[in-house]
């Protein structure tokens, strides 16, 4: 089991979610749970697609943080 980091975003029509470490694969949803399902999924189907190909399948990598920051 991998565990890749997901960045959700909301969006004027819902949200939308990226994965830093898959390039390319973007999913979106009217809520954030139908946008985390819908990556999911294409987390699933971008890495069984890279295994039918024979490439390889990229480690995790990214990394976040939360940072507070003061403005004036």
């Amino acid at each position: 089991m991998r565990k890749y980091l997901v960045i959700f975003e909301h969006t004027a029509t819902g949200y939308s979610a990226y994965v830093p470490d898959l390039p390319g694969l973007a999913a979106f949803g009217e809520t954030r749970d139908e946008a985390e399902q819908n990556a999911r999924e294409g987390i699933v189907f971008h890495i069984e697609g890279l295994v039918l190909e024979g490439l390889p399948i990229p480690e995790p990598s990214a990394e976040s943080a939360t940072l507070e920051v003061a403005v004036a």
